[in-house]
């Protein structure tokens, strides 16, 4: 079994993990020193979003040059030398790599926008002239998911697509240089020691010959992405098999994984569980996350059925399971409560195939408001000031300390990159270090007992011992079982006829009475001769 079928990765968003140098942006530096805790933690991996040079039109995911590392945030060097602390604490390290778009600071943008119509500048991206009288409307009805046009005009009349914001124009990706240009930049970051690539919008790359009108409802109802002649594209697999070889071949300098060990996962938006299995094929992707677990209700019927689509899909590997992204509203506010947030982390952790955590979500952090004028990102403005977007998920992580800037930075309060919340002590990693019933201290011995019980095949579907309608999940991932009640009311757990001993709950148990939104785990081996605890949140 490769190490990535099973593992736990944590994502790291670099301006919000930890700052070195005092100016309230975090920086790799900064990142590098604090990895211990992700080690600590129990992950295996760590991706970390863009660190490249950015107007930050949306959160370095604009980005100017791919090869590069935001002045903001060091140097190559220090992209260097936190790949070697990863290394050296055998984390294994996953980069960004953005190939749907580009910034429109970047060269080929500016080079594209001085050419002129016509030109092979602009053959790298979609341009194209406007419907209408003299060309005034869009080329077609594509909306963009941030909110407005898809399409954006310039100076001399002509239209270029973007399906993000108008900074970030679509990539044309059928132009042989853009091909090459990308292959060299998977080449560049494998020199430097990375393990493996997250592919973000990886359904989008392609658009439809023709690029035919879409029709209502775009961006409304996720099971019909693939629908959309801007995503899922069947061009799509052939360029991920030929990133695949590439991985798969590329010398490995010292202390990286091998070529075969390296790892390419999907950001697919692709709820169809068959469709979206077929950016993991065997020679393509080794992971694809999957969205339609992190968008479910908190209800037994919805959880189980998409854990049963996911693992049965045809020939797509091993699940990869999300609860939260730098994308998403994290689970204690999605979900409606810290209990169910911890309930679902050992439902997730559970379930055989891969997991990613995002950075705070194993301090059970909230979605934090940011006020109107410290909002950066921008669904804000393209909604006309109705979607407050993602900035409540970004909001720099707390260490220590009774106040903001709570050990993330030396600067002074409110000179974070975006502001965090009053409040917040009680969530920092030095409080709930301290506590061995704290949420940091639930992540913490659900990834040792995980590592300890790995799942003999992460792609085979568990032995359920819950009936679909039960208002409960049980099932078994080898000598490990998981029940979570998802009732309003208790459950006795003994009457299930689940087997094992209790070793890690969510939240406290009352005799063999499982509370409502609480999860239990369950381990079918003798009992051990000397115990870790007595409380929740800890093996015993």
């Amino acid at each position: 079994m490769s190490w990535w079928q099973d593992a736990v990765c944590y994502e790291l968003y670099p301006r919000a993990f930890a700052d070195s140098d005092g100016d309230g942006t975090g920086d790799l530096a900064g990142a590098a020193a604090r990895l211990g805790h992700i080690a600590e933690l129990g992950a295996d991996a760590v991706w970390i979003t863009p660190f490249y040079p950015s107007p930050l039109a949306d959160g370095g995911y604009d980005i100017a040059d791919h090869t590069g590392v935001a002045a903001d945030l060091g140097s190559s060097e220090d992209f260097d030398r936190l790949t070697a602390r990863a290394h050296g604490l055998g984390l294994k390290l996953i980069v960004d790599l953005v190939p749907n778009h580009t910034s429109d600071r970047h060269p080929w943008f500016r080079e594209a926008l001085a050419a002129g119509p016509g030109s092979a500048a602009r053959g790298r991206y979609l341009f194209r002239e406007g419907r209408g009288p003299d060309g005034e409307l869009p080329p077609n009805d594509w909306q963009s998911a941030f909110g407005g046009p898809a399409w954006t005009r310039v100076a001399d009349g002509a239209w270029y697509c973007h399906l993000h914001a108008p900074e970030q124009p679509d990539l044309d990706w059928r132009a042989p240089e853009v091909r090459t240009a990308f292959e060299d930049v998977l080449r560049y970051w494998l020199d430097r020691g990375v393990d493996g690539f997250r592919v973000d919008v990886a359904h989008a790359l392609f658009k439809a010959e023709g690029l035919p009108d879409a029709g209502p409802g775009q961006h409304r109802d996720p099971l019909r992405n693939h629908l959309m002649p801007y995503y899922d594209q069947e061009e799509l697999h052939p360029l991920y098999r030929e990133w695949r070889t590439l991985l798969d071949t590329h010398p490995a300098p010292p202390g990286a994984v091998p070529p075969h060990e390296r790892v390419m996962v999907a950001e697919s938006a692709v709820f169809d569980p068959a469709r979206l299995a077929r950016y993991t094929r065997p020679d393509e992707m080794h992971q694809a996350f999957n969205f339609a677990f992190l968008e479910a209700a908190w209800d037994p019927a919805e959880l189980r059925s998409v854990v049963d689509a996911s693992l049965s899909a045809p020939g797509g590997g091993a699940v990869t399971w999300l609860l939260s992204s730098h994308d998403a509203v994290r689970p204690v506010t999605r979900l409606g409560s810290p209990a169910r947030a911890r309930a679902a982390a050992l439902l997730m952790l559970a379930l055989p195939g891969s997991a990613y955590l995002y950075q705070g979500e194993e301090l059970g952090l909230p979605q934090a408001t940011v006020p109107d004028d410290r909002i950066r990102d921008p669904l804000w403005e393209r909604s006309g000031h109705t979607d407050r977007g993602r900035d409540g998920s970004r909001v720099p992580l707390p260490w220590s300390g009774d106040h903001a800037p709570y050990g993330f930075t030396t600067a002074g309060p409110g000179r974070t990159w975006l502001p965090q919340p009053d409040g917040w002590a009680p969530y920092t990693v030095a409080a709930q270090e301290r506590d061995p019933d704290s949420t940091l201290s639930l992540y913490r011995a659900a990834l040792r007992l995980r590592r300890a019980q790995p799942a003999p095949d992460p792609t085979a579907a568990p032995h359920w011992y819950s009936e679909p309608g039960d208002p409960y999940l049980a099932f078994s991932r080898s000598s490990l079982t998981c029940v979570v009640n998802l009732a309003p009311r208790p459950l006795s757990w003994t009457e299930l006829g689940v087997p094992g001993r209790p070793v890690l709950a969510s939240g406290p148990l009352d005799g063999d009475a499982l509370p409502p939104d609480t999860a239990l785990w369950l381990l079918d081996t003798p009992e051990p001769q000397h115990h870790e605890g007595d409380g929740h949140g800890r093996a015993h």
